[in-house]
């Protein structure tokens, strides 16, 4: 079985949600019970895993899996890497119970991997936001929830907010509470407020009266997908950020691990978009009432991400290094670097 931190519940309750198959693991990724790029490229792997020691079809719990949320591209990656390891396993002539064993291990390694991945994000952009902003006292705005509830170790973006205000250089993390769902209000606040972070959250179209008020020095955000030449897929509303960043002279600023970059996507362009349910829109989470806000038969435009060209990004964060400017020949150099779980899952 698959444990998970039920994110649906939070910032209220901290509920376990027990997954002892696959179509169990889908419900809550497709519910986002569990999300977060690197988080769900960790779940895909342990996923796979699951079915191979249940003795499930492996091959259509990968399909199943890698298409459970098409935009964030670790869920596909985590999902073939377990995969791979199996079939790599039963090609040597290995046993059923060996291969699963093989996808298991395959599935941990990439949970360790990320919570150092997680590491090395951190120390680069901490050292990023140092250079760009000489004399500390960051006033960061952020975007969604990029912190440990995305990752085996402390995030991303939101590590990098941490390893700030562990130094004492973090004056105000602005959050956004990120429209539909919330995910700034219930989840990167509630992260925040664990750890002490001064914070602040703001509605999302609040955020141009705080750039033009000169209040932010840099954004912070994760990303979902990255493109060959740079552009960054990431929780609609990102685009808007990016505009204004530029418009502000602020960093704008992507923190990721390589293993969201997609160089088989060419462009931003060719990123599938993920189209949330009308109901996320037309109920606004938490209301009481359990009424719709919105009339009866109003349809929604519900988006689950957007698409930030690379020209308005000035800096991806790795834990391979910084790319700043961002080009397709220097993300592709950043990626063939050599890459090296305190997380929320356990099998």
């Amino acid at each position: 079985m698959i444990v998970l931190l039920d994110q649906r519940r939070l910032p209220t309750e901290e509920v376990e949600l027990v997954c002892t198959d696959v179509p169990a693991l889908i419900d809550a990724i497709r519910t986002l019970a569990v999300r977060g790029a690197p988080l769900l490229g960790v779940a895909g792997a342990y996923g796979l895993a699951l079915a191979a020691v249940r003795g499930f079809d492996v091959d259509e719990a990968a399909e199943m899996l890698a298409q459970a949320r098409p935009t964030a591209v670790n869920l596909a990656y985590g999902v073939r890497r377990a995969q791979t390891a199996y079939r790599s396993a039963l090609g040597a002539g290995e046993s059923f119970d060996e291969a699963a064993a093989a996808a298991l291990s395959e599935a941990r390694a990439l949970h360790r991997e990320d919570a150092e991945a997680s590491a090395g994000m951190a120390a680069h952009g901490l050292a990023l936001l140092q250079e760009l902003l000489p004399g500390g006292g960051f006033r960061v705005l952020t975007h969604c929830n990029t912190g440990a509830l995305v990752s085996g170790g402390q995030g991303t973006a939101l590590a990098v907010a941490g390893a700030a205000h562990k130094i004492g250089e973090l004056r105000r993390l602005w959050v956004d509470e990120t429209r539909p769902l919330l995910q700034g209000t219930r989840l990167t606040a509630y992260e925040a407020a664990r750890a002490g972070m001064p914070y602040t959250l703001l509605t999302d179209n609040a955020a141009g009266s705080l750039f033009s008020a000169g209040e932010v020095d840099a954004v912070l955000i994760g990303a979902d997908r990255i493109a060959a030449d740079g552009s960054v897929a990431n929780k609609v509303g990102s685009y808007p950020l990016a505009v204004l960043a530029r418009y502000h002279h602020v960093p704008f600023i992507v923190v990721a691990p390589t293993t969201t970059v997609d160089l088989a996507t060419a462009e931003g362009g060719a990123i599938e978009v993920e189209q949330r349910p009308a109901l996320e829109v037309t109920e606004f989470p938490g209301d009481v009432s359990g009424r719709p806000v919105a009339p009866l038969g109003a349809q929604a435009y519900n988006p689950a991400f957007d698409i930030t060209p690379p020209e308005l990004v000035t800096a991806i964060v790795t834990e391979n290094g910084v790319l700043s400017p961002v080009t397709e020949t220097g993300l592709a150099e950043l990626c063939a670097r050599s890459r090296s779980g305190n997380g929320m899952m356990s099998i």
